[in-house]
């Protein structure tokens, strides 16, 4: 499996590059359209904007959905200062601690992209006695255009008015060691995760028992990603998703993570049973894992209303919705599970 873990960090390291906050995702999900017809499978919009794609698979009464997401953090322009500044609101879990000395680009509706950066309010050390001491709000950061601009005129001038996207620069990295550092690992690396399945079943002419799709979700970083278009069959959905890294856990960047319990309660025994079992047969290496703030798009499509098992697994992922990092490994033994418990 190792040259689709290559093939999934490639497509990626690709998708990275494509800024997708919440509410802005037209442009990552047309790539991923053409990532998975490429790869000779039949993909479609849904109506709220994500993509769902068949997979192939014999049993269409017992059928298996696979969910990732491809929106992530960002911001909106929530006021046009009379400086010229943009104070912003948040996009999903983005957090002004660490968003604070980050590249922003501002996406207008009708005159284009610029570009500017997210500091606190007076952040020169020099002049600003109260720097260390201020708490990091997005009432206390702004975006600094770079532009020449002195007054909410100047600004409105450009075309940069409210409700106006802000996406962060994902800062994406590959290193010798196989480690993978971004913005926005969760969930894009499990985007690429699903593309390089994927292609093993195209490469390999592999139809499974059970129809297995795909449901790219385009809302998950704000609740209701997953909470519909789940294809007529399907019995069963697996989240692939980050898994966590931090203090009481166990994962690790290079291992699979196997989630039993979240903030919004237990996965189902029997799936969470057999996810460890697939582990286990294909020697992957993984963790189980209880994680106290966390929810997934599985989840949504259970409240949803959909009659359905579901599970999450996923690579694992150090400092969650900051700078992330995570290792070839972990999506090496994602793709292992994914293997075990779809094919054998």
């Amino acid at each position: 499996m190792k040259e689709y873990m290559e093939y999934a960090v490639e497509k990626t390291v690709e998708l990275l590059q494509i800024d997708s906050p919440t509410g802005y995702t037209e442009n990552a999900t047309k790539w991923v359209i053409e990532q998975f017809e490429s790869l000779g499978f039949s993909a479609r919009y849904t109506v709220k904007g994500g993509v769902v794609v068949d997979l192939g698979g014999k049993d269409s009464d017992n059928g298996l959905l696979l969910e990732v997401h491809t929106d992530t953090l960002g911001g909106m322009v929530a006021e046009v200062k009379g400086n010229g500044r943009l104070r912003i609101t948040n996009l999903g879990g983005m957090n002004a601690n660490n968003a604070e000395a980050e590249n922003v680009r501002v996406v207008t509706k009708f005159n284009g992209i610029y570009e500017g950066t997210l500091q606190l309010v007076n952040a020169s050390t020099h002049v600003n006695l109260e720097y260390n001491g201020t708490k990091r709000t997005f009432d206390t950061v702004e975006v600094v255009l770079d532009e020449l601009v002195s007054n909410e005129a100047d600004v409105k001038k450009l075309g940069i008015d409210v409700g106006d996207v802000v996406c962060f620069e994902p800062r994406t990295r590959v290193t010798e060691k196989g480690y993978i550092k971004s913005r926005y690992l969760d969930d894009k690396l499990s985007v690429g995760i699903l593309l390089g399945f994927a292609k093993y079943l195209a490469d390999k002419k592999i139809v499974p028992q059970r129809r297995v799709y795909g449901h790219v979700t385009v809302f998950e970083e704000v609740g209701h990603g997953g909470s519909a278009s789940v294809p007529t069959g399907v019995t069963e959905a697996i989240s692939i998703d980050m898994g966590c890294v931090g203090n009481g856990l166990q994962c690790t960047e290079r291992q699979v993570s196997i989630c039993a319990k979240d903030s919004g309660g237990p996965y189902n025994y029997t799936v969470v049973t057999n996810l460890i079992a697939a582990a286990k047969r294909e020697g992957a290496d993984y963790a189980v894992d209880v994680y106290p703030a966390y929810g997934s798009d599985v989840e949504a499509t259970l409240r949803g209303g959909n009659d359905i098992r579901h599970g999450l697994i996923g690579a694992g992922v150090y400092a969650s919705h900051g700078y992330e990092r995570s290792h070839k490994d972990g999506v090496l033994n994602t793709l292992k599970v994914l293997k075990g418990y779809i094919l054998d």
